[in-house]
């Protein structure tokens, strides 16, 4: 059997190293189309003046010629201009140089002129290039003969012009190019440095160093990755000591009910199995006991399969009078501990939700309004229909001391118990109303707390009233 070859391992590359590559790319190729450009540009430019300057001076000299001049006149013109670097001549049809007499052409040159000078009927330029001149060739008549007027201008300045450029631009484009580098690399190593900052604290946070601090206001992107990420931070701290809390909450609430069981069970093996009436007492201990063990872990179970969306709502119509009724007689042996549940219930109100977990929302909101009860062990619970006959309200009252102002946002999460408030020892995991808030939201009710300090807290749902006889469903379920 072929063992199997674990996947290669990519080889990434540093952020700082790509960006600096990239500028250092880009800025090569930008001073490369610069000089391309500019050779190009600056060739034709001068070559286009050369050509311009001869058919320029051509012309100037052929209306010297028209207007009979004399030979005098002619010449030092044409002198003048030798001294630009650009010569002209004059020679008959048999290629005899009449003007200048001082000037040797070659016979090559003469022919090409004699040669471009016919075709100048056929619409022929007269400007044209040969043997590294630039040439103005026209024909003219010269004391009564016709010739030829050719004047040249060399092209070598030019290419020495265009080569001296070369060589300052490719000097200039070094300079910039070894600049282009430096700020490449100070650009990359800016953008970059805030990002290794957040890399370097994120490495930290793996570690379980919570007091990173993710900063960073350079750029308004990585700015917020820093919030998101200093948010993250404080999602994951608060994830911990939740799971510390509800760990110790469990632990401590798990202890007095096992060891209770055990004393009592031992209670009714060493003393009260033969006296019924003992023998009842003491099992009835266990079995509330019990009751409040599976309550506990209910608890749990229900946060975890509420918040990752298992307990989906399958809402149906149903008798919201008759349903809280039935829950408040499960709460009747209270009774037996001095407790009172004072009740004001409208008849035969009927909602439409998930009876299942409405039922799980007034358990937990009646177990806290007892378990956080004044001394004189009084809840409150009414049931009323809004004066428009379209809410009903649900409230369940305590009389004990209240919460702070500034403590009511933090009793919806999850594991919080105001451990100051309370007057007996608290049963409970602390996830009791975090279970109200995720299900009514679902469901889209209104809910909330009303509290005064050393007057009690009252909490209500605003349920919809529907008819009896409306059909199930979910259509414009929670309005």
């Amino acid at each position: 059997m072929k063992s199997e070859k674990s996947p290669k391992k990519l080889k990434l590359k540093s952020v700082n190293y790509v960006m600096f590559a990239y500028f250092c790319l880009l800025s090569v190729l930008i001073l490369v189309l610069v000089d391309v450009v500019f050779f190009l540009t600056v060739s034709a430019t001068l070559e286009k003046q050369s050509r311009n300057r001869v058919v320029s001076v051509g012309n100037e000299v052929v209306r010297i010629i028209d207007h009979g001049s004399d030979g005098a006149i002619l010449d030092s013109v044409l002198l003048r201009y030798r001294e630009e670097g650009i010569i002209s001549y004059i020679f008959s049809d048999d290629g005899n140089v009449l003007r200048p007499a001082d000037v040797e052409v070659s016979a090559t040159r003469i022919d090409a002129a004699l040669s471009h000078a016919s075709r100048l009927a056929q619409n022929e330029d007269a400007a044209y290039r040969s043997e590294g001149f630039m040439n103005f060739c026209t024909n003219v008549k010269i004391n009564g003969n016709s010739g030829v007027l050719l004047v040249s201008c060399s092209l070598g300045v030019v290419r020495d012009t265009v080569t001296g450029l070369q060589i300052y631009l490719l000097l200039v484009s070094g300079i910039a190019l070894v600049l282009a580098f430096v700020i490449a690399y100070s650009i990359s190593q800016k953008l970059t440095r805030g990002l290794k900052s957040l890399s370097d604290s994120a490495v930290k946070l793996a570690k379980g160093d919570y007091s990173v601090q993710f900063v960073n206001v350079d750029y308004k992107e990585v700015a917020q990755l820093s919030d998101t990420l200093n948010e993250l931070r404080d999602e994951v701290k608060k994830s911990g000591d939740f799971q510390r809390e509800i760990l110790a909450n469990v632990t401590h609430d798990l202890k007095t009910p096992l060891t209770m069981i055990k004393a009592y069970a031992s209670m009714i093996k060493e003393i009260s199995g033969d006296n019924p009436e003992k023998r009842d007492m003491h099992l009835q201990v266990i079995i509330d006991e019990t009751d409040r063990l599976t309550g506990l872990v209910n608890d749990v179970l229900s946060v975890s399969k509420v918040n990752s969306n298992l307990g989906n709502l399958n809402p149906k119509v149903f008798n919201l009078t008759e349903y809280l009724y039935g829950i408040i007689l499960k709460f009747g042996y209270l009774r037996q501990s001095g407790y009172n549940l004072m009740l004001d219930i409208d008849p035969d109100r009927y909602t439409r939700a998930d009876e299942e977990k409405i039922g799980q929302v007034i358990y937990n909101l009646m177990g806290n309004a007892v378990n956080y009860t004044g001394e004189d062990k009084t809840v409150y619970i009414s049931l009323k229909t809004s004066m428009d006959g379209q809410r009903i309200k649900l409230s369940v009252r305590d009389t004990g001391k209240g919460i702070p102002k500034d403590e009511i946002p933090n009793i919806w999460e999850r594991y919080y118990r105001f451990e100051s408030n309370h007057i007996r020892p608290v049963k409970g995991t602390g996830l009791g109303l975090n279970i109200v808030k995720v299900i009514l939201q679902n469901h889209s009710f209104d809910f909330g707390v009303e509290s005064e300090e050393g007057k009690g807290s009252t909490f209500w749902v605003d349920f919809p009233c529907v008819p009896a006889n409306m059909p199930d469903g979910t259509e414009n379920f929670g309005s």
